[in-house]
């Protein structure tokens, strides 16, 4: 089963559930903001994928933070704790299958790709 991992109000993520949704994907919820995110899930997450493709630097969340904030983003242990902290800092949504980390982002030709449809 696939794991959607992100935050139900994003647009990103709605598109990402319809596009599943549409191409008979069965798939499971989990709003972070909602249900959390355990410092196991996140290390998990920065184990398979660099923090800075995990980290929305485009993001409100971002930018909201201070100078300072953004400058001590500079490696796992920092961005783990930023991530959690802050979840709506996360790329969003993230697909992830038995533990391993599919796609961060929404792209309908990726995910056909990794679909194989």
């Amino acid at each position: 089963m696939i794991t959607v991992y992100g935050i139900n109000n994003c647009s990103t993520v709605k598109k990402a559930r319809v596009w599943l949704a549409d191409h008979d994907v069965g798939f499971e919820f989990h709003d972070f903001r909602k249900q959390g995110l355990s410092p196991e899930l996140a290390q998990r997450w920065l184990q398979q994928a660099p923090w800075e493709l995990l980290i929305n630097r485009k993001g409100l969340t971002w930018r909201g933070l201070t100078e300072a904030q953004k400058l001590s983003i500079t490696g796992i242990a920092a961005a783990q704790q930023l991530m959690l902290d802050k979840t709506s800092v996360i790329k969003r949504p993230l697909l992830e299958q038995d533990g391993k980390l599919l796609h961060i982002g929404f792209d309908a030709a990726a995910y056909g790709k990794l679909f194989n449809l």
